[in-house]
């Protein structure tokens, strides 16, 4: 997938165990920030990266939401541990990384998403697309100034 392209849509469900539907917030952005799995040092440093902006996204109409492929137990926990109190986290369990692999992320061999973070814009197109080394924690920044540049 690549910026430009219309973005697939699809339903999830977050840590809180309800149902997240990216066409549901069409009229808004949403960033996408896909994380190979949790409990890991990259993967927490990115969703503490996420939450630490959450006030930046919230004035640029942007809904930030974490992405990986752990469960709803494994990710209401690791949410506890992190303190984090505005950033969704979605878990593409099941079908095992069917949400990655619908933005052409999921690393099949390995079980899990590339490191990755995707704009979706208010009509639903992806606007932003960037994938990270795994070994390095993506720049919220690039991401937040992409936001402030759209319309």
């Amino acid at each position: 997938m690549k910026a430009g392209s219309k973005a697939s849509d699809f339903s999830c469900i977050d840590h809180r165990n309800e149902m997240f539907t990216l066409a549901d917030h069409r009229g808004s952005n949403v960033l996408l920030s896909f994380h190979p799995l949790a409990w890991t040092p990259v993967c927490a440093q990115q969703m503490q990266s996420l939450e630490s902006h959450a006030r930046d996204f919230s004035r640029l109409d942007t809904a930030a939401i974490g992405v990986s492929v752990d469960p709803v137990p494994c990710k209401a926990a690791w949410v506890r541990h992190l303190n984090l109190e505005h950033t969704p986290l979605l878990c593409d369990f099941w079908p095992h990384g069917a949400v990655a692999a619908a933005f052409g992320l999921f690393r099949r061999a390995d079980g899990f998403s590339e490191r990755a973070n995707v704009v979706v814009d208010r009509e639903g197109s992806v606007a932003f697309f960037k994938i990270h080394e795994l070994s390095t924690v993506p720049d919220m920044g690039e991401v937040i100034d992409t936001l402030r540049e759209m319309p």
